[in-house]
């Protein structure tokens, strides 16, 4: 019988997905990722197990050695950026993820951000709660231009939903559709600078990381909102920080971040024109179940000697 970590937090013992390993022959073992652990926890997090579906957790070649049973790491979501993938190919671990399974949760959550944003909606429901009634006057989204970074299956659902309010869409991607006629493909010099609201949606990677820095943060429109559902390493969160501050932008959204949770040092906290959320953009209960189950069949393949669907170490 093969044992199996689970580290992502929403799945537990009796679910779909440990009846389904379990009806494989599989021994489910849970230790939910909340936040950074121990060292000497990461250290003996993968020793005496199979296989491991995880949560965003970082996950380093050191934590890698001395696992001889360790086979497979499945990502229950898409972003795969938090393992050494090289590391645990060289040890013959095979790492899966989980593609296709989140893009509507994230797309709907992003164009909700923009909303927010547009309305100044968590400005104005703070001020109610504190018994004050403001009608300051928000924006429509209809005639705005939607910029995007990255066309990927969460980049093209927001541009779908961006268009279909009447926002003007920009799109900057090395992999552009020119089929889509509601979309203009376009630099990603030129998508930061017209955007009002600016969305990322692409990979991280040493090409990628602090993408929007400072000098970038200069170019775009004083009225513009920056927006992240991807990943936090895409911000130079300071100099985001001093943006906002400084009124460079108008504002920020975020559902990722560098480092999570929030640390209470972070030059982020305490910005009026701010909204961070805890990277909820992939977690409705239909997305889980998908990613979920994605990743337990990468497992069940992996140890059958069958080749998953979703690998990302070939």
């Amino acid at each position: 019988m093969a044992r199996i970590l689970i580290t992502t937090d929403y799945l537990t013992a009796g679910d779909e997905i440990d009846t389904l390993l379990r009806r494989h022959g599989h021994e489910p073992v849970y230790s939910p990722y909340t936040g950074p652990r121990e060292p000497a926890d990461r250290e003996t997090l993968f020793n005496g197990v199979d296989g491991a579906i995880l949560a965003s957790e970082p996950v380093t070649g050191n934590m890698l050695t001395d696992t001889a049973r360790l086979k497979v790491l499945a990502r229950s979501g898409v972003g795969y950026d938090s393992i050494d993938v090289p590391a645990a190919t060289a040890l013959g671990i095979r790492v899966c993820n989980a593609p296709g399974t989140n893009h509507h949760s994230v797309a709907e959550l992003t164009i909700g951000l923009v909303i927010m944003a547009a309305r100044r909606l968590a400005e104005v429901t703070t001020a109610v709660q504190q018994g004050r009634w403001p009608r300051g006057a928000g924006h429509e989204l209809r005639g705005s231009t939607l910029g995007i970074i990255g066309y990927g299956p969460s980049g093209r659902a927001t541009a779908q939903i961006g268009a279909a309010l009447g926002m003007t869409v920009q799109v900057s991607t090395s992999h552009p559709d020119a089929d889509d006629p509601a979309v203009h493909f376009t630099d990603l010099d030129t998508v930061i600078r017209n955007a009002d609201y600016l969305s990322l949606h692409t990979r991280a990677g040493h090409s990628t990381r602090r993408l929007i820095d400072g000098p970038r943060l200069q170019t775009m429109k004083p009225t513009a909102v920056l927006i992240n559902t991807a990943r936090g390493s895409l911000v130079d969160e300071d100099a985001l920080a001093k943006a906002l501050r400084t009124g460079t932008i108008a504002g920020a959204a975020l559902d990722v971040l560098e480092n999570e949770p929030l640390p209470l040092n972070s030059p982020l906290r305490g910005l009026d024109n701010l909204t961070i959320t805890s990277h909820l953009a992939g977690q409705t209960a239909q997305a889980r179940t998908r990613a979920a189950l994605a990743a337990a069949h990468a497992i069940i393949d992996v140890l059958a000697g069958r080749e998953p669907d979703h690998p990302v170490d070939r």
